[in-house]
């Protein structure tokens, strides 16, 4: 159940009228990293996490309203750096733009200005935001990143929470209204916070890496190709112990077209910086699935049931 209250959650304010930089803004309110993206990619993972993890539902839907919180935030700042473009459409009552143009009753630096700053906000949206980024390019769901793996979606918020940063970061670099910039430094800081919070809620799936269950074939998982020759770089990525146990290191192929001929296409490589059983692996994989399994099946009602809690007791 939703309730719009109507103060926002940050007050937007702005200066003075930008319909130029009204137009950037629309990359927060219907580009792919954007609010909306957030709002409806969080919103659609939750339901899958409604009985098998509660807290992580309860995570996504508050987060998820948040987004579109901050959807509003940035739809009310573009309106008012529109307020003028409806008023121009609306004296066209009487003549059309260009008439007004050639009585004075319109400046043509004006009209010129806001069409050529977004002439869809005159022609379609007569001064609003639209569900399309800077480009005119429209909102798609396939913006959406739910893949029904916690610990992969997981990842695709804080990815998403890391892009809408830093495309708030840029913005701020093409406007000097301090109001404006009020605002966008908190859209700014609630992705840092997001990102935290999805971080955090990720720690406490266990196991939570590799994403998913199967944990790769041994052969490879330890395993750099040094795929383009020259002045090459090492790092923590490709040398000594990385990421891994102690014990483990990386593989590094120094030369993969060697490599490939000599294992026969891969077929006869041997395991290399580690030493894990494969048999003890292919049955934690099995444990593994057991478990996640039961996560669901086991907070699964049978029978009839309901999505809500209310007092007849259906849930």
């Amino acid at each position: 159940m939703f309730q719009h209250i109507k103060d926002l959650q940050f007050d937007a304010r702005v200066s003075r009228p930008d319909p130029k930089f009204a137009r950037m803004l629309l990359d927060q309110f219907g580009g792919g990293n954007g609010e909306l993206k957030a709002a409806m990619q969080y919103f659609v993972q939750a339901f899958g996490c409604r009985r098998a993890y509660p807290d992580k539902y309860d995570l996504l839907m508050d987060v998820a309203t948040e987004e579109f919180s901050h959807l509003e935030i940035v739809g009310a700042t573009i309106t008012m750096l529109l307020e003028g473009v409806n008023g121009e459409l609306k004296d066209a009552a009487e003549g059309n733009l260009v008439a007004q143009m050639g009585n004075g009753s319109a400046r043509k630096t004006d009209v010129i200005g806001m069409a050529m700053g977004n002439p869809r906000f005159l022609i379609e949206s007569g001064g609003g935001p639209m569900p399309t980024d800077s480009n005119g390019v429209p909102w798609t769901g396939a913006f959406v990143n739910a893949n029904g793996d916690l610990t992969v979606d997981l990842r695709s918020n804080i990815g998403a929470e890391s892009r809408a940063k830093i495309v708030y970061e840029r913005l701020l670099q093409f406007t000097d209204d301090p109001y404006i910039h009020d605002s966008l430094r908190f859209l700014m800081t609630r992705e840092i916070a997001h990102f935290q919070q999805f971080s955090a809620a990720l720690s406490t799936v266990e196991p939570n890496f590799p994403p998913g269950i199967m944990q790769g074939d041994l052969r490879f998982t330890h395993t750099y190709y040094n795929m383009s020759p020259g002045e090459d770089a090492r790092g923590p990525w490709n040398e000594g112990q990385g990421p891994w146990e102690e014990g483990e290191a990386w593989e590094y192929i120094e030369d993969p077209v060697s490599q490939v001929e000599g294992t026969h296409g891969q077929t006869e490589k041997a395991i290399e910086g580690h030493d894990r059983n494969p048999k003890l692996v292919k049955k934690a994989e099995k444990s593994l699935a057991t478990q996640r399994s039961k996560e669901v099946v086991s907070a699964t009602p049978k029978g009839a049931r309901g999505w809500s809690a209310y007092a007849n007791g259906n849930g």
